[in-house]
């Protein structure tokens, strides 16, 4: 789920970088920065769903 979310994320600071703009004075590099930060929480196994530490019987 952040992975998506931070796919959105780059998509919207891409479009923000190409069209030299900014949103309530962010700009394209914080949400890159933003995007980042989702992924490497997606890489902690934090926001995935389903449980990893289930017992066998």
């Amino acid at each position: 789920m952040l992975a998506i979310v931070a796919a959105i994320v780059f998509a919207i600071g891409l479009l923000l970088d190409l069209l030299n703009a900014a949103i309530a004075g962010i700009g394209g590099t914080a949400f890159i920065l933003l995007g980042l930060c989702l992924l490497a929480l997606h890489q902690a196994g934090i926001g995935t769903s389903g449980t990893r530490w289930r017992r066998k019987r």
